[in-house]
């Protein structure tokens, strides 16, 4: 038997609000998952979607990407949405580009936008 998919969702503070639309429009691909997400992007999509399993992890500056980091460095994560705002300069940059980074180095699917998560989460869940 084979393990369940788990998708990391984050997203910058002007994204929260789409990720949480995101979640809402794909609840039923996403119950398939194991979901972890740094702290406030997961308590928006608990939010919207109160029947998901998500695993909240620390805020995005205070060690939540670092913490996703370590789950694609040990294998856990099989998907990453990272819903990223390019107009909005982020004190933690040097962060999220190390998380980039590890999903590049370990070969995981990773979606920067909606339309590329859209796409890579029907292939996660029907794959």
């Amino acid at each position: 038997m084979s393990r369940q998919k788990c998708i990391a969702l984050i997203a910058h503070d002007e994204k929260k609000d789409d990720m949480a639309a995101f979640a809402a429009r794909h609840e039923a691909m996403l119950s398939q998952a194991r979901i972890v997400a740094t702290g406030t992007t997961g308590g928006r999509v608990l939010e919207a979607c109160p029947s998901l399993d998500v695993t909240r992890l620390k805020s995005g500056p205070l060690g939540g990407d670092q913490q996703i980091g370590a789950l694609i460095a040990t294998g856990e994560v099989d998907l990453l949405i990272f819903f990223v705002d390019p107009l909005t300069p982020m004190p933690h940059d040097v962060d999220v580009k190390a998380l980039m980074r590890l999903a590049i180095v370990y070969d995981i699917p990773m979606a920067l936008n909606r339309a590329t998560a859209e796409d890579l989460l029907v292939a996660a869940t029907t794959g």
